[in-house]
């Protein structure tokens, strides 16, 4: 059996892969260059940075390109032709997940009020609501969702899901989308997390705000453009909503842009899966596809073959 090739993109993850094996040819390659070799069987972009280094394939065969992201949006417009691609279903689940609570219990419990006043050198003692006893909408039930609601459940909350599709498993029902804007009108907070694509881009618009309880938290971990963000800025503008963004339209969101000046929004800098929990999961998902690809079997994780 041959030795496979496999680029990984920094210093980082090629010493945390190379500690696991040594039966690769390991190659460094951020693909800002052109490529070292000519075929390389696994090739793993750089993490956030877009997807316009994917025209390096062009003159590249592989057997896969994995992708250190679980959103793919884009994707299918850069890739050349002859690649499969799988996304990092697995790696960033726990990370976004912790993230998520933490905006929403920092928004509940008026953390950000607080620091505010300790910076000022006041005592602010402030009365606020708790994350027990709400009614927390999940629109969009993959695996992210499924983390977010495992950790909700701890916390005493009524989990209420919502999908693509309507379905039933293990744990109760899942809503359709036809059931959105009812829904909307019962939550206590929403938590956004459906994949960027035609469909949900300005899923988040004004209707979906207009149909959300007065006060109520919306926490968006998806993508930007799921939002709308001059409807965003329009209702927390008027204070009837409450807003924690992890990603933002445009992204990143330019100095002095209103938003950041409202003190019912709360914005972190899409920084879902950027937590020391990202390189073993991501060397353990490396791992368990280079000894697929070793053993001729299908990859995980495989989103799109162009």
């Amino acid at each position: 059996m041959s030795t496979l090739i496999v680029s990984v993109p920094t210093p980082e993850l090629y010493d945390a892969l190379a500690a696991t094996r040594s039966d690769l040819d390991l190659v460094l390659w951020d693909m800002t260059t052109p490529s070292p070799h000519a075929h390389i069987d696994l090739v793993v972009p750089p993490y956030m940075v877009g997807n316009a280094v994917l025209a390096q394939l062009t003159t590249v065969t592989t057997r896969l390109v994995q992708s250190q992201l679980v959103g793919y949006d884009g994707v299918a417009d850069v890739l050349p032709r002859g690649h499969v691609f799988a996304n990092a279903a697995s790696v960033h689940e726990t990370s976004t997940a912790e993230l998520t609570l933490a905006l929403i219990l920092a928004v509940q419990r008026g953390i950000p009020d607080f620091v505010r006043a300790a910076s000022e050198g006041r005592w602010a003692r402030a009365f606020h609501e708790s994350l027990a006893d709400r009614r927390v909408l999940l629109v969009g039930y993959g695996g992210v969702g499924r983390a977010i609601e495992d950790r909700l459940l701890a916390f005493e909350t009524t989990v209420v899901r919502l999908a693509t599709r309507e379905r039933d498993d293990e744990r109760g029902h899942v809503y359709g989308l036809n059931a959105l804007h009812e829904q909307l009108a019962l939550a206590d907070i929403v938590v956004v997390g459906v994949p960027l694509t035609p469909e949900t881009t300005h899923l988040v618009d004004d209707a979906f705000l207009r149909a959300m309880r007065d006060g109520s938290l919306l926490v968006n971990i998806a993508r930007g453009k799921v939002a709308d963000t001059d409807a965003l800025l329009a209702h927390a503008t008027r204070g009837r909503l409450r807003l924690a963004l992890d990603v933002t339209d445009p992204e990143p969101l330019p100095e002095g842009h209103p938003l950041f000046s409202l003190p019912n929004v709360l914005i972190s800098p899409h920084v879902g899966g950027a937590s020391s929990a990202m390189l073993p999961r991501m060397v353990r998902l490396l791992n368990a596809q280079i000894d697929r690809l070793e053993r001729g079997e299908e990859p995980q994780n495989v989103v799109l073959r162009t």
